[in-house]
Parts: structure tokens; sequence; C-alpha cells
């Protein structure tokens, strides 16, 4: 098994979590609501659903929390981020702070690839140097063993 298949079921929980939290945006529906709606309407074949549930319960239930974390990465105030990069922020952000099982190496890169792929043209850069700042205060340990290293 190589390791695409080991991580891809996350990839996708990810991917379709920020689907469900756009949507918890932009309609304020419950995130209970939306999830037996993307249950029954999704094909969450090969999705880590445990991981995607926890995600947007997660994100929508520690939106305050996570949106004042973040504040101090960001160069412009939060309600001013296109809403799909706001999206993959907390998702990251939720990450980093409720998944330390998660390398935050894996946390940036997916949210920069899903911000890359579902957001405005340059919104990845954005979510890149939001996130790494944020992985660097949020997992001080992780990041100093690597201190030369890249995010993102």
């Amino acid at each position: 098994m190589n390791d695409r298949t080991i991580y891809e079921p996350r990839s996708r929980a990810r991917r379709r979590a920020l689907q469900a939290l756009y949507q918890w945006q932009i309609t304020g529906q419950e995130a209970n609501e939306i999830l037996l709606q993307f249950r029954a309407a999704q094909d969450m074949k090969g999705v880590d659903v445990d991981h995607f549930e926890a995600l947007v319960r997660g994100v929508s239930s520690e939106k305050d929390k996570l949106d004042a974390e973040l504040q101090d990465f960001l160069d412009r105030p939060l309600d001013q981020v296109d809403l799909m990069e706001k999206v993959a922020i907390r998702i990251g952000a939720y990450e980093l702070l409720y998944c330390p099982e998660q390398p935050f190496r894996v946390v940036v890169d997916e949210c920069v690839d899903l911000a890359h792929r579902f957001g405005s043209e340059q919104g990845h850069a954005f979510v890149n140097a939001v996130l790494d700042k944020a992985a660097r205060k949020l997992r001080p340990d992780e990041a100093q063993a690597n201190p030369s290293a890249p995010v993102g």
C-alpha cells in the first residue's frame, strides 16, 4: 500500500468538509442537517467519514475560537477574506488545534491544495502564508523539530 492510498480517505474527507462548510456559511443551516444531506446525496465511498464529520462539527462549533486564533496571521479582517479561503484556513486551524495526530505539514499542504483547487486564483498563497504562521504558533514543538524545512 503506498502513501497516497493511506492518506487519500483523509484528503477526501477534507474536500467534502470544505464543500459542507461552504454550504454552512452560505445557508446558515445547522451542521447536523448538512451532514445528513451529504450522507444522503454525496458519494462518500473512500472518504474517512469520521474525520469529515469531525471537521464539519468542529469547525462549525469552534468558529469563534478558530477565528480568534487566526486573526493575528491575517493581513486583513476575516470578513474580507474570500469565502473558500476562509473555510480552508478554518479547517487548517481546527486540525492544527484538535488533530495532533496529523503532522502540521500535511494539514498545511492539504489546505493549500483545497484553496488551489476551489479558491480564487492566488488564494492558495494566502492560505499557505496564514497556516504556516499559525502552525508555528500552535505547534511550536513540531515546527522547532524541523526549523529549516519550509511549510506548504
